[in-house]
């Protein structure tokens, strides 16, 4: 008896060591996902900040480029001087054609008020001919598109239809902050706002007409030869010299003359007191 509860004895401890030693270790705690960080999507590069704001009563853009300009200006209602102008020197015609024809460049025009064109002289527009006048409207007009944010990437002076002569066309653009000047050597202009915009066609409001500089060179007589310049005064000389010479000559000629008759006189004078003393002592 005190045999087999040994053996039972012995047959549960070998099975509870085996138990112990094949039961696996328990399983570590599972570790917390890490934080993700999350997503920051890039932000949008800014798009550069207009330089000329838009006029209140600027036309609405059009998806495609207009065919006519005038029809713009009009809506706008100050531009009425402008508009004949582009019209009496045909101008405008080659510039809707070249906005319906161009596939890249386009065209920028810088737009006078009829409030600027009235604080011209008067009979300004009047005293120029049919070339000025010409050469007036096309150096309002540059032959690219300019947004109203890239002035200030412009080269001085600016090209304009008219032409890129920095003695007789100067036209300097200098875009400071929100401010867009303008300089033709005659007049300093600011661009107000934009009157209409799109990626062909610029129109911009002036406050004040864009003079030509040529208009108002004037022409300096040619300058003498340094040698003419240096042989006048000594011709002068010259003649002066002579001058004194014959006045000095008629002088002396008075003088002698003077002293002759003076001479004879004096002796005619003393022959007459002795004649008479002579009469006087045979009396």
């Amino acid at each position: 008896m005190k045999q087999a509860t040994l053996f039972s004895l012995s047959v549960f401890l070998l099975f509870w060591s085996t138990t112990l030693s094949i039961s696996p270790a328990p399983a570590a705690a599972p570790k917390a996902p890490a934080a993700k960080t999350p997503h920051t999507p890039k932000a949008a590069a800014p798009s550069p900040k207009p330089l000329v704001p838009t006029l209140p009563q600027s036309p609405d853009s059009p998806d495609s480029v207009p065919d006519d300009i005038t029809r713009i200006l009009k809506k706008a209602k100050m531009f009425s001087t402008l508009i004949r102008l582009l019209k009496t020197t045909e101008i405008i015609n080659n510039v809707n054609s070249q906005l319906i024809t161009a596939k890249t460049g386009g065209i920028t025009i810088l737009a006078p008020d009829d409030s600027a064109f009235s604080n011209l002289k008067a009979g300004f527009l009047n005293s120029l001919n049919e070339g000025q006048k010409i050469e007036l409207v096309q150096f309002h007009i540059l032959p690219e598109f300019v947004s109203s944010s890239n002035f200030d990437s412009l080269s001085n002076p600016v090209q304009t239809v008219a032409g890129k002569d920095p003695v007789r066309l100067p036209l300097n653009v200098n875009a400071l902050g929100n401010s867009v000047n303008i300089s033709t050597g005659v007049v300093n202009a600011t661009i107000l706002g934009v009157v209409y915009s799109d990626n062909k066609l610029g129109i911009y409001h002036v406050d004040k007409v864009l003079l030509p500089l040529d208009f108002f060179a004037t022409s300096k007589a040619p300058a003498l030869a340094p040698s003419s310049l240096a042989k006048a005064p000594k011709a002068a000389k010259e003649n002066s010299s002579e001058d004194d010479q014959g006045e000095t000559k008629q002088d002396q000629n008075k003088s002698g003359a003077v002293s002759l008759v003076g001479f004879v006189g004096t002796t005619l004078m003393s022959l007459g007191i002795v004649l008479v003393t002579v009469a006087t002592t045979w009396s």
